[in-house]
C-alpha cells in the first residue's frame, strides 16, 4: 500500500514538473520576439506602456504606434536584444528578447575571403547583406545614390 502511494505521488510529482516546464517554456517563447532581418512586424505592446527602450539599436529598432497599443520591431542586425516596456512613471510593464534572424531566401557564394549573396526568389539577383565584402560597400553606397536621387525628383514634382 505505501509502495503503491509512493509511485502514485512520483508519478503526480513527475507530470507536474513536466507540466510546469511546459508553462515555463511557453513563457519563454512569449518573452521571445524573432523578427527577419530587413524586415518588419506588428507586435503588442501592455495597455499603459509610454516608452519602449530598445537595448541594442545596431540589431532592431522599435516604433510604439501611437494609440494602438501595438509597435513595429525592424530586423537591422543579426543577433538579439531586448526591449522594455514603460509607463508613464517608468514602471517596468513588459520586457522581451528580440531575436533577428536571417531570410530563408538568400543564397551565400563565399569565394576565398569575399562573400556575395543573392536573393532568389523567384530568380536570384544580388542582394546586400551583412558580412558581403566589396559587393555590400558598392551595393549600399548606389543604394544611397539612388535614394537621394528619388528624394530629389520627388521634391521637384507639383501636385495636381
Amino acid at each position: 500500500m505505501f509502495r503503491r502511494s509512493l509511485l502514485s505521488f512520483a508519478l503526480v510529482l513527475s507530470f507536474g514538473l513536466a507540466g510546469a516546464q511546459t508553462a515555463a517554456s511557453a513563457a519563454a517563447a512569449a518573452a521571445m520576439l524573432s523578427v527577419t532581418i530587413d524586415e518588419a512586424k506588428i507586435a503588442r505592446i501592455p495597455d499603459g506602456t509610454v516608452t519602449l527602450v530598445i537595448g541594442n539599436p545596431i540589431v532592431a529598432d522599435v516604433t510604439m504606434l501611437k494609440g494602438s497599443g501595438a509597435m513595429v520591431v525592424t530586423g537591422k542586425g543579426f543577433g538579439e536584444t531586448n526591449l522594455i516596456a514603460l509607463d508613464g512613471q517608468g514602471n517596468v510593464l513588459d520586457e522581451k528578447t528580440i531575436r533577428v534572424v536571417p531570410t530563408g531566401s538568400v543564397l551565400i557564394v563565399q569565394r576565398g575571403m569575399e562573400r556575395e549573396s543573392y536573393s532568389c526568389t523567384p530568380q536570384c539577383m544580388p542582394t546586400v547583406q551583412l558580412g558581403d565584402g566589396k559587393q555590400f560597400t558598392d551595393a549600399s553606397g548606389q543604394i544611397t545614390a539612388r535614394n537621394g536621387f528619388l528624394q530629389s525628383t520627388q521634391s521637384v514634382q507639383t501636385p495636381h
